[in-house]
């Protein structure tokens, strides 16, 4: 069942004193996490490859490991794009083999994308939800990554893929070719539709399931045995992502959250929704949340303005449920969008959006190659085999992410804080708070091409006169002199700062020395 919340800015305001609900925030793993995404079949070669090529059959083709994919062709018979089938060959023994890495790297949830029985590479044409598509193992093998995952103290969310199943799903043929089979309602039949059934965005091979039909619904989240229920209760997973949530709608969602919670208290949903959030919730725990994404892309392209931006960020973090969008991922690039070195074509503006990824309120959600500098522009060729080689130190984008999540980890504002902006000119200023005025931090950005200084008001009144911070990123060399609540400070052209408290030693004077939080 969901926890008692804040739902609305004013609850949260009234809460933004009390000690308790920044220790219950800590205490949720779904809040601030560091999410990893990654394909199965993408991202570790698999060591047992030789002893499944036969699970690779024509029309399907097996690459080798640096093949970059293409866009291919579209097969009538098979009604999918010949891209669709064409395997690299990873399993779920191979990712299990990289926890040490992920757990090196900082992160605390990993995410795959669909591991059922399906016969497309990206899976999202499931043929059968309670088992493991065999290129990629066993539920077994998904309890043995949830497992090491634990035993590491991070979590494995899996993608659900409820609102559509795959053309070549047994059940679904039933359905097709008899009109008496206990089947035929879990689907939608009719000659005004363009395939003879209801297919998702009209593609052949995705009939949609119908979730009018309770029998749907009790498969799928509503009894212990169901495919949602019985993965967090028998294989140890801890959430679901769910596909295109939108289409499944407030209600069935709201039912398959209560479902997934009954099974385990803390399960995570968070759904593929881009709509601007607010009217989603309290319906689920969270979302992608592509409204900041968007936010976030067109302040660093120079789309939206430093002051609309502003704006922008006061509105959504305002009016769309504070609680929930701390739950939310941030989303910058994924399976289903240019990769952020291809999207973005200046190195700052990579910087720069990922700064912002990192500090504002929400869960970073980094897609698997982004710390080795992958590129890759629309779909199949966003979905590339990881490139091993360049994930490693020494290499720009990973040693920048390494930085970021390490900053994140150190700073308890950034993962668990309250958000309000700091009064700025041409400068996009904010700070992350909590009970505790020792985890202030405020952020700069300045997306322009002109080096800018200014004056900045800061209305934390715990932070005291003649206090120093200094910036973790390396942009400012010297610290800086709180003056009345005031900085004044120089942001060179298309650069970040991240601003801290600088600690005095023990035996220093320290007008800090009754403040232990804003409420004292």
């Amino acid at each position: 069942m969901k926890n008692s919340e804040p739902t609305n800015k004013s609850d949260s305001q009234q809460a933004k004193n009390n000690t308790d609900v920044f220790v219950a925030r800590e205490a949720d793993w779904r809040i601030g996490a560091v999410v990893y995404q990654v394909i199965v079949d993408r991202f570790a070669p698999s060591q047992y490859l030789e002893n499944k090529l036969n699970l690779y059959p024509s029309p399907k083709q097996l690459n080798e490991w640096q093949q970059d994919p293409i866009h291919g062709q579209y097969l009538e018979d098979e009604k999918l794009w010949s891209h669709e089938i064409q395997f690299w060959g990873g399993d779920l023994a191979s990712v299990t083999n990289k926890v040490e890495y992920l757990h090196c790297l900082g992160i605390d949830v990993l995410y795959l994308n669909p591991i059922h029985l399906a016969y497309t590479n990206h899976k999202y044409d499931a043929l059968d939800y309670q088992q493991v598509s065999p290129e990629y193992g066993t539920r077994a093998d998904v309890k043995t990554l949830a497992d090491e995952l634990h035993s590491k103290g991070m979590k494995l969310v899996l993608d659900g893929v409820f609102n559509h199943m795959g053309q070549n799903a047994d059940i679904f043929k039933q359905a097709l070719h008899n009109t008496d089979s206990e089947y035929r309602h879990w689907f939608s039949f009719s000659e005004e539709y363009e395939h003879g059934y209801l297919a998702w965005e009209q593609a052949a091979n995705l009939p949609e399931l119908n979730l009018e039909n309770e029998h749907v619904r009790e498969h799928v989240y509503g009894a212990p045995n169901s495919v949602v229920q019985s993965y967090l209760n028998n294989e140890g997973i801890d959430g679901w992502r769910l596909d295109v949530a939108f289409d499944i709608g407030p209600k069935y969602l709201s039912e398959l959250t209560e479902a997934a919670q009954i099974a385990k208290s803390d399960a995570l949903v968070v759904c593929e929704i881009w709509n601007y959030p607010n009217d989603w919730f309290p319906a689920i725990d969270a979302i992608m949340n592509f409204s900041l994404r968007e936010i976030i892309l067109r302040t660093v392209q120079g789309d939206a303005s430093v002051n609309v931006a502003r704006q922008m960020l006061l509105t959504l973090f305002d009016t769309a449920h504070y609680e929930h969008l701390l739950k939310s991922w941030i989303v910058l690039d994924n399976h289903d969008t240019p990769r952020l070195k291809t999207l973005l074509a200046d190195n700052w503006q990579q910087q720069m959006a990922q700064v912002l990824q990192f500090t504002l309120p929400g869960a970073p959600n980094i897609y698997y190659g982004v710390e080795a500098g992958m590129k890759g522009g629309h779909d199949p060729e966003m979905r590339g085999p990881m490139q091993w080689q360049n994930a490693q130190p020494g290499n720009i984008e990973f040693d920048w992410l390494q930085q970021l999540i390490t900053m994140r980890r150190q700073l308890r504002a950034l993962r668990v804080g309250d958000f309000r902006l700091v009064i700025a000119d041409q400068l996009l200023a904010f700070e992350r708070f909590t009970d505790q005025v020792q985890d202030t931090t405020i952020v700069v950005i300045n997306p322009t091409n002109n080096q800018l200084t200014e004056s900045i008001m800061l209305t934390n009144s715990m932070l005291m006169q003649g206090s120093k911070v200094s910036d973790l990123l390396g942009t400012l060399a010297e610290p800086i002199e709180i003056f009345s609540g005031f900085l004044r400070l120089t942001v060179p052209a298309q650069s970040s700062v991240v601003l801290t408290l600088i600690e005095q030693p023990a035996f220093h004077y320290s007008p800090y020395k009754r403040v232990i939080n804003p409420a004292s």
